[in-house]
């Protein structure tokens, strides 16, 4: 035997189609938003982008008119005319080098004119000449002789401006740059040695030769360059000697 609930009726508030009256629902019924973005459109699934109107105007220009045009391009390529080559930024004169070197060439008449504006990439090259000719002959003196320039070039200043007293005004930079120059004569008899046999009287006095040549244009070029070594010009000359003697005995033995 079998008992019956007794069910209500289910009542919808539109009546109708209960599958409308969902739709209708849905369709009223808004998708919450995050929050700073603006709402979207019912219907889409796109979310909403905006367009700035001016920047567009912009780039819709005529070609050349504006900041893309070929303006710039002319004052930029008149920019890159204007600029110093790349030797003349980093401060290297081919030319100025080849000057003071073949000052130096002609012991007896010295131009000390040109060395008035010292630099330092002709003493660089002279050494690297120097170290390359020790290397042929078998001599790695790379450090050796970076030192003995570092501290001929000091002991130099220190006796030059000690002999001038008040009237001495040379630098270290100058200092450096006559003692790399005059170097010269040393790079030439290390080219030379390498033909000449080892030991023996010649080797010797081709070496005083050129030290002789190296300490006569030092000592002109210092006393020409800075004031008060005319009248100590003897132990200026001394000291020049024993400076390239040093880098003779490096080249003989």
């Amino acid at each position: 035997m079998t008992k019956e609930f007794a069910v209500p009726p289910v009542i919808f508030p539109s009546g109708g189609n209960p599958s409308v009256a969902g739709a209708s629902n849905m369709q009223q019924r808004r998708v919450p938003t995050a929050p700073f973005q603006p709402p979207r459109p019912l219907n889409s699934g796109i979310p909403f982008m905006s367009f700035d109107m001016g920047s567009a105007a912009t780039t819709t220009a005529p070609f050349g008119a504006g900041p893309i045009g070929g303006s710039t391009g002319s004052s930029a390529g008149a920019n890159f005319d204007d600029e110093e080559p790349l030797l003349d930024e980093l401060g290297i004169h081919p030319d100025q080098i080849w000057r003071k070197t073949k000052s130096i060439l002609n012991p007896f008449r010295v131009n000390p004119n040109v060395h008035k504006d010292s630099d330092l990439s002709g003493p660089i090259f002279l050494y690297l000449s120097l170290c390359l000719f020790q290397l042929l002959a078998g001599k790695i003196q790379f450090g050796v002789i970076l030192g003995w320039i570092v501290v001929s070039s000091i002991f130099l200043y220190i006796v030059f401006n000690m002999l001038a007293g008040r009237n001495g005004n040379l630098d270290l930079h100058t200092c450096t740059s006559v003692i790399g120059y005059c170097l010269l004569p040393v790079v030439m008899l290390s080219a030379i040695s390498l033909f000449l046999p080892n030991g023996g009287a010649i080797r010797f006095m081709v070496a005083g030769m050129f030290v002789i040549w190296a300490t006569r244009v030092c000592t002109n070029l210092m006393v020409s360059v800075a004031d008060g070594g005319e009248e100590h010009r003897g132990l200026i000359s001394y000291a020049c000697f024993l400076i390239y003697t040093l880098f003779s005995l490096l080249v003989i033995f």
